[in-house]
């Protein structure tokens, strides 16, 4: 092979978009794997400056602590969030994976670093100040603004900036838990929404290398020290299978908490900047007898999985932290659900153990084992990503007989909660946001075509004065079969359709009685020009209208064109093919 060939094929690879994505996704999850260094470190500096202790075991330091300190550090930090949202976050509300599904699959992925910046300053505040929540979800925020920052930066394509933004997920997840297998299964899962190899690849190459840069500064230690549990008898599964439905029910009433929480939090005549102090309060007031709901939890989740919990705590922090959080969340401190979600599924197992084992002290294992079990459950339930909890579970222990009783009990929780519910967390936020998501990627390319993409201009059109045997006569040069009848200011009077004319059509009698205005169609709705196409789709199936006058505005009813419901079809036809090949590589960009 000559030089003049092998440079040729060398400067052809260079230019291969795969190989440019191995390569971006390869430093993305580096970037991701420092922001997310730091990101720790600094929840720990706030929280030296709010509690005098930098470690995340914060339970024995509040305890020493005075009553005062205890209550109002929460609150402190409230007012700084407050007054942080109020006056410089977009929005006014923190950020978390809600947030990078919305963008994902309205907006082509497009986020920007600003906003990951300062959601993650809220975040580090809330939970440096002992905001009940977890860091994953602003930590998923940041590494996804990050992945955007770079597909701006280098001019790429949708495409390939969705899949980078699956890149700076899976880094986000893989360094939060030192879980790299998890941390790709969750991007694909929950974001991305599906598993084709050309996502596939660099999302992984992105997890590997977040994973190596943080197990290179904070060590291979991962989010929990377990000991290994086992399953005494083949027995034990249906106890599993129903420590899963007990998890679906504890799901999802720690979801409607949080939404609860929302809607009172939102009613009360209180300046949104004051809300998070007053929230920081009850925190607070909580934490002077129970420290153990400070923070992302980690200790006292800890603790219950190495069975160092009574029965009676273990139920009471279930109540506890299910407050605590909806409260954090409900006024706007900033933080996620993975981390509270671990904490209450693990002291619902560890409870159902010690209740199991009372019952067959001779069949149950161990109830930390079922502490784990129900840590992966609740959380799978919540997050509605059941393949990446059981795989970050099987990271963290290492243990092939205990994944197995997670997939049983896991299962069972998220069939539960999908049946009762029909959508996780996040999903419900988006809707509570007036975003549905839940149509999957068809009802999202509904949602995202407007009646702009399929407006015909070029329409027939007669006023309301026109006799019937006049229209009679014009119908067969229609090319759609249909006219838009207007009145003498031009606005819509509505239209009229051969099959509007069928009881008449034979009757000569009637053509000088009748004329357009007494035939036309008026109970359908005119659609507007930036309504969605799922919103005309409706509008033509409850109506059975398949030719539908655009009007400019509802009191104006200037005519600014027609849909028509097979044009309709063809433009989500098309583009849902472009999807499809995205998904599957065939389209080359």
């Amino acid at each position: 092979m000559n030089l003049a060939s092998q440079f040729a094929r060398t400067r052809s690879l260079l230019q291969n978009d795969q190989v440019l994505m191995a390569v971006v996704a390869a430093l993305v999850g580096v970037l991701v794997a420092y922001a997310a260094i730091a990101f720790r470190l600094s929840i720990g500096g706030v929280q030296w400056l709010s509690y005098g202790i930098y470690a995340e075991k914060l339970i024995g330091r509040v305890t020493e602590l005075p009553v005062w300190q205890v209550v109002l550090v929460p609150a402190a930090g409230g007012l700084v969030v407050g007054l942080f949202l109020q006056f410089i976050m977009p929005g006014g509300r923190p950020m978390g994976v809600a947030h990078v599904i919305e963008a994902m699959a309205l907006r082509n992925g497009h986020m920007r670093l600003r906003d990951g910046l300062a959601a993650a300053f809220v975040s580090v505040v809330s939970l440096g100040a002992g905001a009940s929540t977890g860091r994953e979800g602003p930590m998923v925020h940041l590494g996804a603004t990050i992945a955007g920052a770079a597909t701006r930066r280098l001019g790429l394509s949708p495409h390939l900036g969705r899949t980078l933004l699956g890149c700076g997920i899976a880094a986000s997840v893989a360094a939060s838990f030192n879980a790299p297998i998890a941390g790709v299964f969750f991007a694909l899962e929950v974001v991305v929404g599906h598993y084709a190899l050309s996502a596939f690849a660099p999302v992984v190459i992105a997890s590997v290398a977040g994973t190596v840069i943080c197990r290179a500064h904070l060590g291979e230690q991962p989010a929990f020290l377990l000991p290994q549990f086992g399953v005494n008898s083949l027995w034990e599964f249906p106890a599993f299978m129903l420590l899963g439905a007990v998890c679906a029910v504890v799901a999802m009433i720690f979801m409607w908490s949080i939404f609860y929480a929302e809607r009172v939090v939102k009613s009360l005549k209180v300046p949104d900047w004051l809300k998070p102090a007053a929230g920081g309060l009850a925190i607070g007031a909580i934490a002077v007898e129970f420290p153990q709901i400070l923070g992302v939890g980690y200790e006292a989740t800890d603790a219950a999985l190495n069975e160092l919990l009574p029965l009676w705590l273990l139920l009471l922090l279930i109540v506890l932290k299910t407050a605590a959080t909806a409260i954090s969340i409900g006024c706007r401190f900033g933080g996620g659900v993975f981390s509270p979600s671990l904490f209450i599924g693990a002291m619902t197992g560890g409870a159902f153990g010690l209740m199991a084992a009372g019952v067959f002290p001779h069949l149950a294992a161990s109830h930390g084992a079922y502490a784990i079990v129900g840590m992966s459950a609740v959380a799978a339930a919540v997050l509605g990503a059941p393949i990446s909890t059981i795989l970050i579970v099987f990271e963290l222990t290492g243990d092939y007989q205990i994944t197995v009783a997670v997939m049983a009990a896991t299962s069972i929780a998220t069939m539960i909660v999908q049946q009762v519910q029909g959508r996780s967390f996040f999903h419900w936020q988006l809707e509570n946001w007036g975003l549905n998501l839940r149509g999957g990627r068809a009802r999202h390319l509904l949602q995202t075509l407007t009646v702009q993409d399929v407006l015909a201009e070029d329409f027939d059109k007669i006023s309301e004065r026109t006799p019937i045997a006049e229209i009679k006569s014009m119908f067969s040069r229609l090319p759609h079969g249909t006219f838009v009848v207007v009145d003498d200011a031009d606005k819509l009077v509505g239209t009229i359709s051969f099959a509007d004319l069928k009881q008449i059509a034979f009757d000569p009698s009637l053509d000088s009685l009748i004329n357009a205005r007494d035939v036309a169609h008026s109970h359908a709705p005119a659609p507007l020009l930036g309504d969605t196409l799922e919103e005309v789709l409706a509008v033509m199936d409850v109506s059975g209208e398949e030719h539908l006058a655009v009007i400019a505005d509802t009191a104006d009813r200037s005519i600014l064109g027609i849909v028509h419901h097979g044009d309709v079809l063809r433009a989500y036809n098309r583009a849902l093919l472009e999807a499809q090949a995205e998904e599957h590589d065939d389209k080359r960009n």
